[in-house]
């Protein structure tokens, strides 16, 4: 489809690696604290009761007008947080609009390591649903809906897709730079400027190292497994912590197949950028065609980007606004 031109970025913004290397910065981080600070909203944590003794943690905002009204619960990507800068930003925006949010941390993410002994892969869907029906069911809430960024928006997409039964609220999904074929997105990082699976790699292991410590009996590998590469590491991990029989199996566990999308009992929504440095642009071709995905392809806005000024403000949030917005009948 040809691209939507409503995001045209600052002047210096349109380099796919700024946008995408800013989103994280420590500017924007600042910036996303403010935004979210002045939301004036109430925040709690929580430990969610994912059954069969999994624990998941977030953050309920409520807004300052405690009207009923929508609930928003937001994923974020692999590696990331509750308070990555995506996230706290979007909080903002959506608080601001008088919606309820809810941040969930994956297993293995923020401050949550110490919660499962298990590792976190991204097939762990069902214990993710299970965590939005806990949250639904205890937040007073008119419609439910279920976003994310990155890894996270394919979470959102595949609850759409396979936990509408158990969310009798669910008016839809939205996702941000998804990625729909795990197969592809690891190949365009392997063959992609190296900064970027650097950067997964030091996280993941990062991670790992504190899982080990928190859990030596059951995670006792050695250095030298921390010290391979993405594919391989993503080998030892299927081969060590699930009952995937290849590689090929465990990414096939996490796709996103179109005529998944097409069937889905709610309607997702996508925000892509073209200049996407991380996930394949081609794997998005024909999503346009489904009568069942709304689907906005930007020229810019590289991996979940799409910073607007050098003020930090950026569009995405705003597309979330604008799209729940539409739904839940305010425009």
């Amino acid at each position: 489809m040809s691209a939507d031109l409503r995001f045209r970025p600052a002047f210096g913004l349109r380099s796919a690696h700024v946008q995408t290397l800013l989103s994280s910065s420590a500017w924007r981080g600042r910036y996303a604290q403010r935004v979210l600070a002045d939301a004036h909203a109430t925040h709690r944590q929580d430990i969610i009761d994912s059954g069969n003794g999994v624990q998941l943690q977030g953050v309920l905002s409520t807004p300052r007008a405690q009207q009923k009204s929508a609930l928003v619960v937001l994923l974020h990507g692999w590696e990331g947080s509750v308070d990555s800068n995506y996230m706290r930003v979007t909080a903002a925006a959506l608080l601001a609009a008088g919606y309820h949010v809810f941040r969930l941390n994956f297993r293995d993410h923020g401050d949550s390591h110490h919660l499962n002994p298990e590792i976190f892969h991204s097939a762990r869907i069902d214990e993710v649903i299970d965590a939005v029906a806990r949250v639904a069911d205890e937040v007073d809430h008119s419609e439910l809906f279920v976003g994310g960024y990155s890894l996270g928006g394919n979470f959102a997409l595949r609850t759409g897709v396979q936990g509408a039964d158990r969310l009798p609220t669910l008016r839809g999904t939205l996702a941000v730079c998804p990625p729909l074929n795990p197969h592809h997105t690891m190949h365009q990082m392997e063959t992609g400027p190296r900064i970027y699976l650097n950067y997964f790699e030091h996280k993941w292991r990062r991670s790992l190292r504190k899982k080990r410590e928190l859990f030596p009996e059951l995670h006792a590998f050695a250095d030298d497994v921390l010290a391979l590469p993405m594919r391989a590491l993503t080998q030892w991990m299927v081969d060590a912590h699930t009952e995937f029989a290849s590689i090929e199996d465990y990414f096939d566990a996490y796709l996103v197949p179109k005529d998944a999308l097409a069937t889905a009992a709610v309607r997702a929504h996508i925000l892509m950028a073209e200049d996407d440095p991380v996930i394949p642009i081609a794997d998005y071709e024909g999503l346009d065609r489904i009568p069942n995905v709304d689907y906005e392809l930007q020229r810019w806005g590289g991996h979940c980007g799409f910073l607007s000024d050098w003020r930090m403000q950026g569009y995405a949030e705003s597309w979330f606004v604008r799209k729940i917005d539409l739904i839940y009948g305010r425009n």
